[in-house]
């Protein structure tokens, strides 16, 4: 007899539908009440939803322990949230997940063969060794695909329930649980009720160290970020400057290289910061740093949803929580576009000043401002020297920097972005 109707922690798991029927066929197979016709469709039907869900997951090897190891990863009770990052706690909680972590393991032992045997059907082991593509799926990347994979694997090994419990805590304290432990960036989504926050599964690996020049500005950021996910005062951060200078692929490098210390982004474009509430309440009470990215941040005269940004980061009654800060790029120093009207002083509006300094006292609210300037020309030149080179171009270098010379005329100008579009052309079309 199955024991999964008595499971203390892991109950009511998204996709938890395979398991439920899985366990009806597990203690109902051999009883004569049910018709085996109708059995061994349930059992079709469950394959069925296995190996859909191995597709869209990128998952391979056994299925039916990969399934349950994906449900342990996935889902977040009392016990897993609080093991993220920080790994295990204390408290009577233990005592309930060793009880489901017991009835996992023997889950896990399941012998599937005389099921086979009883309703006459080879199929079973089909999930037992499945080779899937080498690719990853459309839910999960490679990364995350592999370490559920390789959890799978670890789990099978235990001795017993305790032996289960050391490796799925050890796996929360390394990855985390659920989707903000197990992917590093996310989007909003507005819904009937409220946020939603999504999974973003492709990401670009850029990595600071790809980031060529501008060394005072990336360093200020590093200290930023670093004193932030090591749980110290940290601030809200502003990068502003020309275009294609590198501000976007810094903060993208900076979630790839402190992802593994617990950091998360969250992408948030200017219609939904009236959903910033309602996210950060989502979050506040996590065990990861997070990062509320605005990407080429800026407001018209006539645009207010500055105010809710502004609400935000000063808060009200309850202050924003230790654990979420603003990143935010702008081509503008001070977000807001002033016009005339703001400047001059009219009859009709007595607190003109007052308008205009409640505009601008925004980027106040970003404890640091980091400046990305166009380079210079010698600037420029040595990041076409340096991207050609890790793309193992071997054009002379006179020959390189006069067709980069070119290029910048009519591409743009003098900026990062310029010189790795004129770079990716080389690659494209030099031999």
């Amino acid at each position: 007899m199955m024991r999964t109707k008595e499971l203390l922690l892991y109950r009511q798991m998204e996709d938890g539908q395979i398991l439920k029927d899985m366990t009806f066929l597990m203690e109902n197979y051999k009883n004569e009440y049910y018709n085996k016709e109708d059995l061994k469709e349930l059992l079709f039907e469950t394959l069925n939803r296995l190996l859909e869900l191995a597709v869209s997951h990128g998952f391979a090897g056994n299925l039916w322990h990969t399934y349950l190891t994906y449900l342990l990863a996935s889902h977040e009770n009392a016990y897993s949230t609080s093991c993220e990052i920080v790994g295990e706690t204390k408290g009577s909680i233990n005592c309930a997940a060793l009880h489901d972590f017991v009835i996992f393991k023997e889950l896990f032992d399941y012998d599937f063969s005389d099921m086979e045997k009883v309703l006459k059907t080879g199929c079973l082991s089909v999930i037992e060794n499945y080779e899937g593509s080498n690719s990853h799926g459309k839910v999960f990347n490679k990364r995350i695909r592999d370490r559920i994979c390789e959890l799978s694997k670890s789990l099978v090994k235990a001795a017993d329930g305790t032996e289960f419990k050391t490796i799925v805590t050890q796996f929360y304290k390394d990855f985390g649980v659920g989707k903000l432990g197990l992917h590093k960036a996310f989007r909003i989504e507005h819904e009937k009720d409220g946020a939603r926050i999504v999974p973003i599964t492709k990401i670009a690996h850029v990595h600071l160290d790809d980031l060529v020049g501008y060394e005072i500005a990336k360093k200020k950021l590093i200290c930023n970020t670093e004193a932030f996910v090591n749980g110290k005062k940290a601030n809200n951060c502003l990068l502003f400057g020309d275009a294609g200078t590198g501000k976007s692929s810094s903060v993208k490098a900076i979630l790839n290289q402190y992802y593994d210390k617990g950091l998360r982004m969250i992408e948030v474009y200017r219609h939904q910061f009236r959903d910033l509430n309602d996210v950060i309440s989502q979050i506040k009470n996590r065990n990861y740093k997070f990062i509320i990215y605005m990407d080429d941040l800026s407001f018209e005269e006539f645009e207010t949803e500055y105010k809710y940004l502004k609400a935000v980061i000063e808060g009200g009654l309850e202050r924003k929580p230790d654990n979420v800060l603003i990143y935010a790029t702008s081509n503008r120093r001070h977000l807001i576009r002033e016009s005339f009207r703001d400047k001059e002083e009219r009859e009709e509006d007595l607190h003109s000043n007052d308008t205009v300094q409640e505009k601008l006292s925004l980027v106040a609210r970003f404890g640091v401002t980091i400046y990305f300037g166009k380079p210079e020309k010698k600037e420029f030149q040595e990041i076409v020297r340096q991207l050609a080179k890790r793309n193992h171009i071997t054009m002379p270098e006179e020959e390189l920097l006069s067709e980069a010379n070119k290029w910048e005329l009519s591409h743009g100008g003098l900026s990062g972005r310029t010189a790795q579009q004129f770079i990716d052309y080389l690659a494209g079309t030099y031999e």
